[in-house]
């Protein structure tokens, strides 16, 4: 079982940045893919960016590509999610999520954290 916690949502106006936290506890780290999924009102939950288990290969949205990164730190358990450039359309509440194969669009990962609301102001 692995417990995720999100952390560093809030609000920030258009153009401003903000760094996204998820802290797992309760299994080996390194095993598991992660991911940053966000679902805005009225819409369907979508893969925003997507790390391997080393950290050597990602994936972004073409909507985020070129202003999200997303890192990981093994030893302390934790993936990042370093968001620039906001635009009033990246509101939405972000989830981290994790599993032991690889995460893509159409996953659905065993493990999810309990979201955190980022809103973008214009």
């Amino acid at each position: 079982q692995v417990q995720l916690v999100e952390s560093g949502g809030g609000l920030v106006q258009v153009g401003g940045s903000l760094r996204l936290s998820c802290a797992a506890s309760g299994h080996t780290f390194s095993t598991y893919y992660m991911g940053w999924f966000r679902q805005a009102p009225g819409k369907e939950r979508e893969l925003v960016a997507a790390i391997s288990w080393s950290g050597g290969n990602t994936y972004y949205a073409g909507s985020v590509k070129g202003r999200f990164t997303i890192s990981r730190d093994n030893a302390k358990s934790t993936v990042y999610l370093q968001m620039n450039s906001l635009k009033p359309e990246d509101t939405a509440i972000y989830y981290c999520a994790a599993d032991l194969r690889i995460i893509t669009i159409w996953s659905r990962p065993d493990y999810w954290g309990q979201g955190t609301q980022v809103t973008v102001s214009s």
